[in-house]
């Protein structure tokens, strides 16, 4: 069987499970996945690392194209993606419907889990900055390296965890609230690229045409992405 290699941006982990037994259900072209957070991959793809397609942030992946490591021919968006909050499953949702709500939740709560690496916790960052209660919010925060913030909650280790949609919804044991509210956020948009030094360049690249075409639009939605 045929093999492909992707490193893939976190936000995608939920969707690309369904979505890899599909394609290889169809072409019989096994997807060897690895999800990290997109600054994470692209430290290990400067330091050489071997990949067939990658999915990143936007950012991301236009740095690589200039870079010459990721063909720009064919590169597409596949799904835009917000940022929420989640609690552990059975525990009262905040309200975190406004600026001000948002706010209050965020100072009554013992601990905020947020990631230092992925895409949401450079945005939450911003935002408590930007709310002016960032050195509050820092001092009793769970930063956590990279991977999912919600399990934070289920160890009980932070009431509140912040992160993409799509990964909080990776996460048993918890609640999503809602997206911080979309006027105080710029959706992530999660694009994918064939590498230049591709092995498998013709796989790599029926995988990037499936990933891109609608058919695929219902099992994004399910997994908290926006086609």
């Amino acid at each position: 069987m045929e093999k492909i290699r992707m490193l893939s941006t976190l936000g995608l982990m939920g969707a690309m499970r369904s979505l890899a037994s599909a394609f290889e259900a169809e072409t019989g072209i096994h997807v060897d996945a690895d999800f990290a957070p997109t600054l994470a991959l692209l430290k290990r793809l400067r330091a050489g690392e071997a990949a067939d397609l990658v999915i990143l942030t936007r950012e991301g992946l236009d740095d690589m194209i200039g870079e010459g490591r990721v063909l720009a021919d064919g590169a597409a968006d596949l799904a835009r993606s917000y940022v929420g909050i989640a609690v552990r499953a059975g525990q009262g949702h905040p309200d975190i419907g406004s600026e001000a709500a948002l706010r209050t939740t965020l100072l009554a709560s013992r601990s905020v889990a947020y990631s230092r690496l992925g895409a949401s916790g450079v945005y939450f960052a911003q935002l408590i900055a930007r709310m002016g209660i960032a050195a509050e919010i820092n001092a009793k925060a769970t930063v956590v390296e990279q991977g999912f913030t919600a399990e934070r909650l289920v160890t009980g280790e932070a009431d509140l965890a912040v992160q993409q949609l799509s990964e909080l919804k990776q996460v048993e044991g918890i609640e999503v609230v809602g997206p911080i509210p979309h006027e105080l956020q710029t959706p992530a948009v999660f694009s994918a690229g064939c590498m230049a030094d591709a092995k498998h360049a013709e796989a790599a690249e029926r995988l990037l045409r499936y990933l891109a075409s609608p058919e695929v639009a219902p099992a994004l939605r399910q997994s908290g992405l926006e086609p």
